[in-house]
């Protein structure tokens, strides 16, 4: 039997790899891990790499266990979805994951200068209302570069054709550098062991024959970020919508 949100926010709680700090909390509260990740928590130096809008934390585990010579964190607001990875991460010995429930607004604030080198946004909400909202916004990006190295790299990968597109607008507009695009990851002769994990809403866009878009690219500190102005078409289709609002229609 699926244990019920509040069996799974009290293993949260109680989990050693797992750090709480919703809008509310931090504000009051200094986080004491920002800039001691390496020190405090990894026991290591290797590089850091978040994963923005974790979900269940499949992939954040994936990376993990893929690579044992850096260190992961998955980061989300949504404590009970994020369970499923943070319990396999627990079960599985895994000492290089971890898992922070915040809002992403102010992941400035649990991150020093340069503590981080990648940054993963994998199926982003693409906010097509808000440009602030978007992950990929230079509102966001002015925020990752408070944290992220000069030149550390961000991966998009997404099945919002919108996201893709306001995105590469974005790093257009700023001369971002990139290392790699596609419309269509999974046709590109690039699907190595990293991008061949999929998350479970990726294996819901696959099977309806949705393109996995892909972009990887660069954020020096350098200069000052212009977002563009530009009308970008609207996604045909509903993109699974992360708001309380509405949901899948089935439990998981």
């Amino acid at each position: 039997m699926a244990k019920n949100k509040l069996q799974k926010f009290a293993d949260m709680a109680s989990y050693p790899h797992v750090f709480e700090y919703p809008y509310s909390v931090a504000e009051d509260v200094p986080f004491e891990m920002k800039g001691q990740w390496h020190r405090s928590f990894f026991k290591n130096d290797n590089p850091i790499v978040l994963e923005l809008g974790c979900g269940r934390g499949e992939y954040t585990v994936g990376l993990g266990k893929l690579f044992p010579e850096k260190n992961f964190i998955a980061v989300d607001i949504k404590g009970a979805r994020m369970w499923s990875g943070a319990t396999e991460a627990l079960n599985e010995g895994m000492t290089n994951v971890a898992f922070l429930r915040t809002n992403i607004e102010i992941i400035d604030r649990f991150f020093a200068t340069d503590e981080v080198s990648e940054i993963w946004l994998t199926f982003s909400d693409p906010q097509m209302k808000k440009a602030t909202k978007r992950l990929t916004s230079t509102f966001f990006m002015e925020r990752y570069r408070k944290f992220l190295k000069d030149g550390g790299i961000v991966h998009l990968k997404t099945d919002s054709n919108f996201m893709f597109t306001y995105t590469k607008y974005m790093i257009e507009e700023n001369k971002l550098p990139v290392e790699f695009i596609t419309e269509d990851l999974y046709h590109s002769g690039l699907v190595d062991d990293i991008l061949n994990i999929k998350t479970y809403y990726e294996q819901q866009w696959l099977a309806r024959g949705l393109n996995i878009k892909y972009i990887k690219f660069c954020l020096p500190h350098n200069g000052t970020l212009t977002e563009p102005d530009v009308e970008i078409e609207l996604d045909s289709y509903r993109s699974y919508n992360r708001s309380k609002r509405s949901g899948l229609t089935h439990n998981h």
